[in-house]
Order: structure tokens, then C-alpha cells, then sequence
């Protein structure tokens, strides 16, 4: 039998907040374990609350509220979705399965987000909507993004699996477009163990968006005496979370903030460890725009073009520390290739992605732990290569 390998310092550690258990409990002692119980309305109402969205729909991963967001769109096959490649394949499998083409364009060199100056150019007569997605947290320009949606007429879908209380220019991400996603996976900042949530914020999506996650029929207007009876409506799925996952949830975003702030005091400390080595020219750390206020979701790097990244990881893993890259592009992927297409070259996204590297990132990582990773990781890019 085969078993994961054992790190002194593993990548994600998942937080929990002590009440997690105390509200399984309750809602094991209220009977009411399928979804939209008490605990689902509780986080329906802080979600709501926090971001300004119109509504909140607790879903059972970010990948199901993607999904909704799908439907929502009403898409047809062959209209075209434009999105980055460097993201993960639920961005574009949520508008694949309903016969979209995902457009790929390039990222911007210091954000690694979608270049909002390329996405005017990509624009064609099938266009339907803009996939943006917050990578680590941080915003994409969607001042200028959501205008080019607004002169276009397309819907703007917030890819916000990362972005759990972070903002641009004051506002929630997950807010801005006209649908957002959020992720509660595990690896998040908010967990749930698996678990997502949709953001609805235009009027007119609302009720369809009930009836999507109702499996295509209005059960949720019957619940609140709007109707007398619910019927089949449209096409829709069973995208609810059971009350369980949504008990551990509450008790998560309870301490929203709370678990940003310690996210981001590790952030800062690697990022004061990691700015001689930015000087010495052997690694590039993450840039935060003015205008964006991001949550310590990950802390990466990237590494010099000499530098074997490979050699890297590898000599991380010896000395115990469980550090990893992240997503191969989707353009350069069979399903991208059958599925997408390319505007133009995307070189950044093949750069940047060969070259970044995402150090171990949770709440209770010590300040001792973080030294000794960044010792081995100067190391390591000592040793394969690097200056």
C-alpha cells in the first residue's frame, strides 16, 4: 500500500477554529443534516454582509458555483469565454460542459493575473462573457476589465476561488463582477473541507439562480410560501452543500478576519526574509498592487531563468519541506487544445509558469519554520543553478 510522503513542513496545514465540531453537533441535534438549514442561512447572510453581494448560495465547491455561473449564462455551443490560461481547469470545464470555447489570453508579468490589455483584442462576435480570476488573492484590474464588459455587453464571471476577504479599491472580490466564486477547500483560507459558494450581484439572475441549485425547480420560492407547490422549471443540478459542511463553514467565517490577519503576518514574514535574495537577482517575489488589499492566501516565488526548478523542489523535499509549483497552462493541455484556443502567443504564461514556486502556507507556521525554509530554499537555488 502506498502512503504520502511524511514533510517536517508539509505545504497546507487546514486551521480549524474550535467551534467547528460544537456546530456539526447542533446541527446534528436540530435534524436537519440535507442543505439550507439554520447554519447554510447564517453563512448566506455573513457572506452577504461582508462582500455587499445580492445574494449568497452556499454550493458543495467553487467548481459547482462555476458551474452554476455556467447555466446562469444560458451559453451555447461555440459561444466563447475569455479567460487566463494559468488558472485551474474548473475555470474553463464549467463553460466546456455546456459547449463554450474557452479563449485563452496571456497573464501580466507581475500579478500573474489576466492581462486586461489584451482582452479587448479577443473579443469576437461569440463572446458571451470574461472569466477573470484573482490569482493568490490578489485583484485583477477590474476597473478597466468591467468596462471593457460594459462596452461590449458581456458578463463579467469572477473566478474568486483564492480571494476570501480580499479587496480591490475597497470592494470584496467575488463582489465587482456579475457572478463571483468562492472556493472553501481545504487549501483556502475559509475551509470547509470541500465547499464553495456562488455571488449572485445583478437582480434579474437571482430567482434563476435558486432554480438552478434546486435542481431546476422553484423548492426554494415553495419554502418561503411564494408558490403553492414547486414544479420543474428549467435545467439545473443539486449544487447544496449538506447543513454539515455548512455548520463547519459558520464557524470559519466567523473568524473570517481573524484567519486573514495571521495569513498575512507569515505572508509578511517571508516577504521581509525573501528581499535580500529579490536584490541578489536570484528570485522574484510576489507584487501587490496599490489599488489591492490581498489575504495571505499563498506566498510564492519566482525563480531566475538559470535556475532548475526541478533541482529546487527536489532538494526542498529532502530537507523535509513540502514546497510545490502550480498549474500547468490549460492552453498547453490536451483538453485545452481540443476544447480552447489561443489568442495569439500567451509567452507570458509560459514563462512565469515554469518558473514559480509556492512555499508551505498556513496558520501556525512558525517564524523558526519559515527561516528554515527560506535557508533551504537558498540553498537549494545555490545548488541548481541559480546565483
Amino acid at each position: 500500500m502506498m502512503t504520502a510522503p511524511s514533510f517536517a513542513i508539509p505545504f497546507n496545514r487546514p486551521y480549524m477554529t474550535g467551534k467547528e465540531v460544537t456546530y456539526i453537533a447542533e446541527a446534528h441535534g436540530l435534524g436537519h443534516l440535507a442543505g439550507d438549514g439554520p447554519f447554510t442561512k447564517r453563512c448566506h447572510a455573513m457572506l452577504e454582509a461582508s462582500t455587499g453581494s445580492l445574494q449568497a448560495l452556499l454550493t458543495h465547491s467553487c467548481t459547482a458555483a462555476l458551474e452554476m455561473a455556467a447555466l446562469l449564462l444560458d451559453l451555447q455551443p461555440g459561444d466563447e469565454v475569455i479567460m487566463p490560461s494559468y488558472t485551474f481547469v474548473s475555470t474553463a470545464n464549467a463553460f466546456a460542459l455546456r459547449g463554450a470555447v474557452p479563449v485563452f489570453v496571456d497573464i501580466r508579468a507581475d500579478t500573474l493575473n489576466l492581462d486586461e490589455q489584451l482582452v479587448e483584442a479577443a473579443i469576437t462576435p461569440r463572446t458571451r462573457a470574461i472569466a477573470v480570476v484573482h490569482y493568490a488573492g490578489v485583484a485583477c484590474e477590474m476597473d478597466t476589465i468591467l468596462a471593457i464588459a460594459d462596452r461590449h455587453g458581456l458578463i463579467v464571471v469572477e473566478d474568486a476561488a483564492q480571494g476570501v476577504v480580499a479587496t480591490y479599491k475597497g470592494r470584496q472580490l467575488g463582489a465587482l463582477g456579475q457572478l463571483g466564486a468562492y472556493s472553501f477547500h481545504e487549501t483556502k483560507n475559509v475551509i470547509s473541507g470541500e465547499g464553495g459558494a456562488l455571488l449572485v450581484n445583478r437582480e434579474d439572475l437571482r430567482l434563476q439562480a435558486e432554480i438552478i441549485r434546486e435542481k431546476g425547480t422553484d423548492r426554494s420560492r415553495f419554502f418561503r410560501g411564494e408558490v403553492d407547490k414547486y414544479t420543474w422549471q428549467s435545467i439545473g443540478s443539486s449544487f447544496l452543500p449538506s447543513e454539515l459542511t455548512a455548520a463547519f463553514l459558520c464557524a470559519q467565517l466567523e473568524e473570517a478576519t481573524d484567519l486573514t490577519q495571521r495569513r498575512l503576518a507569515i505572508w509578511d514574514t517571508y516577504h521581509a526574509l525573501l528581499a535580500r535574495f529579490e536584490t541578489a537577482g536570484v528570485l522574484r517575489r510576489p507584487v501587490i498592487p496599490a489599488e489591492c488589499v490581498h489575504n495571505g492566501h499563498m506566498y510564492y516565488v519566482i525563480l531566475d531563468r538559470k535556475t532548475d526548478r526541478q533541482r529546487v523542489l527536489g532538494s526542498l523535499k529532502s530537507e523535509g519541506i513540502h514546497a510545490v509549483f502550480h498549474y500547468v497552462p490549460l492552453h498547453s493541455a490536451p483538453a485545452g487544445q481540443n476544447l480552447g484556443r489561443s489568442h495569439g502567443e500567451l509567452p507570458v504564461t509560459d514563462d512565469m509558469s515554469s518558473r514559480l514556486i509556492r512555499l508551505p502556507m498556513w496558520i501556525g507556521l512558525t517564524n523558526e519554520q519559515q527561516v528554515h525554509v527560506v535557508d533551504a530554499l537558498a540553498r537549494a537555488i545555490e545548488n541548481a543553478g541559480g546565483h
